[in-house]
C-alpha cells in the first residue's frame, strides 16, 4: 500500500474553513450553533460527501462521516476532532484533526485499500466551553459522562437553554439517544496540534500521547466588607481582593509543590466588585482550573486549596466559599493504538516523542467508551487559541500520513 497525502488540497481546505468565521482574518471565531459554526459544518459535510462518505448527525450535532468497511457490523475505527473555535482563535486547533482525518481517509481510498472495519470521521460538537460553560459537550454526551438531564439544564449567557438553541440550529431528537455503546468503536485516534512548545523545542516532528490530563474546575466566592478607600483604616478592613491574592498564590504553590511536573493550577478569572479605584473590594469571584495525569495527586492539591481557604478566611475575617464545578478523571491511552502509531513512525523513519497531553480533548471522554490515543504535531512557539497559531504544512502532512497508516492498521 502506497499512501500519498495531497498537501496542496489540505492547506487550501484549512484556509477555506478559516475564512468561515464571525471575525475578520486572521482571527477565527466559531461559537457553537451560531451562523459561522453552522456554515462551517455545512462546508465540512460537503467535503465528506465529495469523498463518498455517508453522513449522519445526532441530537446535539455530533457529525459522523463513514467509509463503509467490508464488515459493516464490526466495531468502527474512528478519528476526528472539532471545528468550533473560541473568540480570537486560530485556524489549526481541532481543524487539523478533522481535515487531516478526512485526507487520511481519501489517501487510503486512493491507495486501493479496503478496510474490514468501517472508518469514521467524527466532528465533535462544542469542544470549546465558550457558549455553555462546559468543554467537550458533544463527547461528554457521547460517552455518557454528562447525563442528558444535566445537559438540558445548560444555558448560555443570554439564558437560552441548550435544547432551545440546538433545535433552532436544526438538531432534533432526544439527548438520551446521543450516548454510544461501549462496543461501537474498535479504536479512536485524534490528530491534533500540540498546543505547547515541547516538540518544536526538541525538534521532534511527532508526539504520541500516552496520557491525557484531566481538569477539575472550582468557582470561588470571597466576601469581605466594602467601604471608602480613604475612610476605612487598615486595621478595620476586610478586603476581599487581598484575601483572593493570598489564595491565588497558595493555589500556585500547591501545584508547584505537588512533587510532579504534570500538576498545574490556574486562576483564569478574577472578578472584583465593585471595581472602583476608591472603593475597598467587597466581593471577588475566582475561577480555578487544576489538572494532572494522576487523579490522587490532583485531588490532594484540591484538598490543600480547601484547607488554605479556611485558613485565609479565618485570618482575614472573610467568607470564602468553594464550589466544585467539575472533576474529570485523567485517561491512559491504549497500548495497541500507541504501538500502531509508533510502528508507522518507525516505518517512515520519523522520530517521535512519547508525551502527556496537558490540554484535554474530546479523546479524554471517548476513552470512557473506547480505546483511544492521540498524535501531536508541533505548533510554532507552542501558541494556540490565538490568531497567530500556526502549524507548518510539512508537519500537517506527516501527521496525516501517520494517521492514515494507523487507521489502516487498526481497521484490517
Amino acid at each position: 500500500m502506497s499512501l500519498t497525502i495531497d498537501r496542496d488540497r489540505m492547506i487550501a481546505e484549512i484556509e477555506a474553513l478559516a475564512a468561515i468565521s464571525a471575525a475578520d482574518p486572521p482571527v477565527v471565531t466559531r461559537i457553537v450553533f451560531t451562523d459561522s459554526d453552522l456554515k462551517a459544518r455545512a462546508w465540512t459535510k460537503a467535503r465528506c460527501v465529495e469523498a463518498g462518505l455517508s453522513v449522519r448527525e445526532d441530537a446535539v450535532g455530533n457529525t459522523f462521516a463513514r467509509w463503509d468497511g467490508l464488515d459493516p457490523s464490526a466495531p468502527v475505527v474512528g478519528t476526528g476532532s472539532h471545528i468550533d473555535a473560541i473568540p480570537n482563535a486560530g485556524k489549526y486547533d481541532g481543524v487539523v484533526g478533522v481535515l487531516g482525518g478526512l485526507e487520511a481517509i481519501r489517501a487510503l481510498q486512493r491507495s486501493g485499500f479496503h478496510p474490514k472495519h468501517s472508518i469514521e470521521l467524527l466532528i465533535f460538537t462544542a469542544e470549546e466551553p465558550t457558549r455553555f460553560g462546559v468543554g467537550c459537550l458533544g463527547s461528554r454526551l457521547l460517552s455518557g459522562t454528562l447525563p442528558a438531564d444535566a445537559a438540558r439544564r445548560l444555558t448560555d449567557k443570554n439564558g437560552a437553554a441548550l435544547n432551545e438553541v440546538r433545535h433552532e440550529a436544526g438538531f432534533g431528537g432526544e439527548l438520551e439517544q446521543v450516548k454510544l455503546s461501549t462496543d461501537y468503536y474498535e479504536a479512536f485516534v485524534e490528530l491534533h496540534i500540540e498546543q505547547g512548545p515541547l516538540l518544536e523545542r526538541e525538534q521532534i516532528p511527532l508526539g504520541i500521547v500516552t496520557n491525557i490530563a484531566a481538569p477539575a474546575s472550582l468557582g470561588v466566592l470571597i466576601e469581605g466588607s466594602g467601604g471608602h478607600a480613604g475612610g476605612v483604616l487598615m486595621p478595620d478592613r476586610i478586603d476581599a481582593l487581598c484575601a483572593a491574592s493570598e489564595l491565588i498564590l497558595a493555589i500556585e504553590n500547591a501545584a508547584r509543590t505537588s512533587g510532579a511536573i504534570d500538576t498545574v493550577a490556574t486562576v483564569g478569572i478574577c472578578e472584583v466588585f465593585p471595581g472602583a479605584v476608591n472603593s475597598i473590594p467587597a466581593q471577588v469571584r475566582l475561577s480555578i482550573d487544576i489538572r494532572d495525569t494522576d487523579l490522587a495527586r490532583r485531588d490532594t492539591v484540591m484538598r490543600s486549596i480547601e484547607t488554605t481557604s479556611h485558613s485565609i478566611a479565618a485570618k482575614r475575617r472573610a467568607l470564602i466559599q468553594n464550589t466544585l464545578l467539575n472533576a474529570d478523571a485523567p485517561a491512559d491511552c491504549a497500548p495497541a493504538i500507541i504501538e500502531a502509531l509508533s510502528q508507522s513512525c518507525r516505518m517512515h523513519g520519523l522520530n517521535f516523542m512519547p508525551m502527556v497531553s496537558r490540554a484535554y480533548h474530546d479523546s479524554l471522554f471517548m476513552s470512557r467508551i473506547a480505546p483511544v490515543a492521540m498524535l501531536f504535531i508541533p505548533c510554532r512557539n507552542g501558541y494556540s487559541h490565538r490568531p497567530d497559531e500556526y502549524a507548518a504544512p510539512e508537519d500537517i502532512v506527516r501527521g496525516t500520513l501517520v494517521l492514515a497508516e494507523t487507521l489502516a492498521a487498526l481497521s484490517r
